[in-house]
């Protein structure tokens, strides 16, 4: 489990198809080496992907992952090449503070940005979602984009819109997103659930 707050920002160095569709992939990162074991689990851009290699070298820290075809399919991890910015965050730990809210690393889809409104210091982001994805987000609910915790602001039609503080441009990837990009989108796990029991009723 996550809290959507990002911790890092790594960059791709390699991407190297495998055997039956699997990709590995080689992330340079700020954790320190000694912190990162094989089999651990780090949120990349809100996609958990599970360690299978660690190292350093002369950019520092590296570690790798793999994505299977489905995370390939549904994420933005499949269009990820040399020189990609991801978000990282570590697993939470039993007496963590919960900065943001409970984030699984399971993306529901892929949203894009429809518009970027700058602001002093700010920006308005709005996003179409996936369709059947809109029943899950709600004014002033959560969502996760790119793995950051997020307070929706409005929701229209298949569109919904964030506001980003200072503070997230400057230590997330939001900061260079543009008009058209792609955004791992997981919605609200107790959203999920409650859309889920209104179902079988």
């Amino acid at each position: 489990m996550f809290t959507g707050i990002v911790t890092d920002v790594g960059t791709v160095q390699a991407v190297e198809p495998r055997a039956n569709n699997l990709r590995r992939i080689k992330i340079a990162c700020g954790y320190p080496r000694a912190s990162i074991v094989d089999g651990a689990s780090i949120a990349c851009s809100g996609v958990c992907l599970t360690v299978t290699g660690a190292g350093e070298d002369d950019n520092g820290t590296w570690f790798s992952a793999d994505a299977a075809a489905e995370t390939l399919a549904v994420t933005t991890v499949g269009a990820w090449k040399h020189g990609t910015r991801i978000n990282l965050e570590r697993p939470l730990k039993v007496g963590d503070e919960l900065g943001g809210h409970m984030v699984a690393g399971h993306v529901d889809g892929i949203a894009r940005l429809v518009t970027r409104h700058t602001m002093t210091d700010m920006a308005e982001l709005t996003f179409r979602a996936p369709a059947g994805l809109m029943r899950f987000i709600a004014p002033k609910g959560s969502v996760a984009l790119d793995g950051v915790s997020l307070t929706v602001n409005t929701v229209k039609d298949d569109t919904f819109s964030v506001l980003i503080i200072p503070h997230t441009l400057q230590v997330t990837t939001f900061g260079g997103l543009a008009e058209g990009d792609g955004v791992n989108l997981e919605v609200d796990t107790m959203a999920r659930y409650a859309a889920r029991l209104v179902e079988t009723r």
